[in-house]
C-alpha cells in the first residue's frame, strides 16, 4: 500500500529539517572546537612571550668576551657543556633592598662551574671560594673604565667586571672553556624554592639566627623561599663558620631542590610547572646565547634522563693560603687533576669523606697500584640530607 503523498512530503520535508540542524549543530560545534584552540594557542603564545620576556641576555658580558676570544681555552669536547652559575649578593631593585644596603656595587656570592658531560650521561657542578685568591685579569668597570690585573680574592672579580671578568678569571683558573653562564640574585632564589612549594633538609641541631632571620626545629624540614636564602648564607649559627662548611650546605642544598623538580609532581603538573617556570626565568640573566625559551628547553631536555646519583656536587681542593689562614689557596695536584678530568670529560668520581677514604683503601687494595684514580670529596643529589 503507497504512503499518501502529504505524508510522504512532511516526512522528508522533516528530514531536511533534521539533517539542516545536524549541519548547523557540526557547524557550530566546529566552530566553538577552533574558537576553544585558537583561545589555547593564543593563551599558550601570551604565555611563551611572557615567559621569554622574563629572561635578560648579557649583551655586555658577550661582546666583551669576544674581545679578547682569541686568549680563552679551547674546547677539547664538542658535545660536553661548561655552564658558569653566578649567585649575585646585589642589593639593588626593590626585591632585594631589604637584604642590606646596597654600596653600589655587587659580588658573587656563589659561583658553580656545571659540566654538562656529552651524552648527558652525568653532571658535575664544582663550587669556586668566594676567597680563594687568584689572578683576576684587567677588565672592563661598569663605568667604561679598565681596571689593572690583581692578584686577590675570586669574589672580586665579579665586583669589577660583572661576568665577564668572572668568567675570564675561571678560564685562566681552570683552563676549561666556559660555553654558556646564568645570574641569579637573591630574590629569583628564593622565588624559585617558593615555586616548587619548598625544598625538605635535613637539621642536626635547632637553628635560631638572628642575623640569617632563621629560627628551625631539628629534623625534617621543609624550607620556604626565604628561608632557603637564610639556610645556605648563613655562617655562624649552621657548621663551624667556615666557608666550607657554607658551600656544602649550599651543594647538599641545590641536590634537595634537583630532586624536588626533578619529581613527576612538578614536572607534569602544568599548574605546578607554570610558576617554576615564571620564577626561573624572571631571575635570569643569561648570555644571549641562552637568552630564550628554546635554548633553554632543549638544555634542559638533554638533563631530564639523568639521574639523581649522575648529579654530583663538590668544592675544588683548596687549602689554606699560605699569606694569610683566612683566605684559600688551590690544594695541587687534586685540583689541576679535577679541571683536567673535566676539560677532556673524563668521570668525575665523588664521595663523603668518610666513603672517599674507604674508597681510597679498596682502589689500591684491588689494582696494587698506590695511585688510584682519583676520588673527591662531596655528595651526589641521590643522597638523602637525614642520612
Amino acid at each position: 500500500m503507497s504512503e499518501p503523498a502529504g505524508v510522504h512530503g512532511a516526512s522528508a520535508s522533516g528530514r531536511g529539517r533534521a539533517r539542516r540542524r545536524r549541519r548547523r549543530w557540526a557547524l557550530g560545534a566546529g566552530l566553538g572546537v577552533g574558537v576553544v584552540l585558537l583561545g589555547a594557542a593564543a593563551a599558550g603564545w601570551v604565555v611563551y612571550m611572557k615567559l621569554e620576556r622574563n629572561i635578560t641576555p648579557d649583551e655586555a658580558a658577550a661582546a666583551e668576551l669576544a674581545r679578547y676570544d682569541e686568549e680563552r681555552p679551547t674546547a677539547l669536547v664538542k658535545d660536553a657543556r661548561n655552564i658558569l652559575l653566578i649567585g649575585s649578593d646585589s642589593r639593588s631593585g626593590e626585591e632585594n633592598a631589604h637584604y642590606g644596603h646596597d654600596a653600589g656595587s655587587e659580588r658573587s656570592d656563589t659561583v658553580i662551574l656545571l659540566h654538562l658531560s656529552t651524552g648527558r650521561r652525568s653532571a658535575t657542578a664544582v663550587s669556586i671560594p668566594r676567597d680563594l685568591m687568584v689572578h683576576v685579569p684587567g677588565c672592563r668597570r661598569p663605568g667604561g673604565a679598565r681596571s689593572e690585573p690583581a692578584f686577590t680574592m675570586f669574589n672580586s672579580a665579579f665586583s669589577v667586571g660583572g661576568s665577564a671578568c668572572t668568567i675570564r678569571t675561571v678560564e685562566k683558573l681552570t683552563d676549561i672553556r666556559v660555553d654558556h653562564h646564568v645570574v641569579v640574585d637573591f630574590a629569583g632564589f628564593r622565588d624559585m624554592v617558593d615555586a616548587v612549594d619548598g625544598v625538605e633538609v635535613c637539621l642536626r641541631e635547632p637553628v635560631d639566627d638572628e642575623d640569617a632571620e632563621l629560627k628551625l626545629p631539628a629534623g625534617r624540614v621543609t624550607l620556604d623561599g626565604e628561608q632557603a636564602l637564610g639556610y645556605v648564607r648563613a655562617r655562624k649559627s649552621l657548621g663551624d663558620g667556615s666557608d666550607t662548611s657554607r658551600m656544602e650546605r649550599q651543594q647538599r642544598f641545590l641536590g634537595a631542590l634537583v630532586n624536588k623538580v626533578s619529581g613527576n609532581d612538578v614536572l607534569l603538573n602544568p599548574v605546578k610547572l607554570y610558576p617554576v617556570l615564571d620564577a626561573a626565568t624572571s631571575s635570569l640573566t643569561t648570555d644571549p646565547g641562552l637568552a630564550s625559551l628554546r635554548s633553554l628547553y632543549d638544555l634542559v631536555r638533554g638533563l631530564r634522563d639523568i639521574p639523581t646519583e649522575g648529579v654530583r656536587f663538590l668544592t675544588v681542593p683548596r687549602e689554606p693560603y699560605a699569606g694569610n689562614a683566612n683566605r684559600d689557596q688551590l690544594a695541587q695536584p687534586a685540583a689541576e687533576e679535577l679541571f683536567e678530568r673535566l676539560r677532556r670529560d673524563a668521570p668525575v668520581v665523588v664521595a663523603t669523606d668518610g666513603d672517599r677514604k674507604g674508597t681510597e683503601k679498596e682502589s689500591g687494595k684491588a689494582s696494587g697500584n698506590p695511585s688510584p684514580a682519583p676520588t673527591f670529596s662531596g655528595n651526589s643529589a641521590a643522597e638523602d640530607t637525614c642520612a
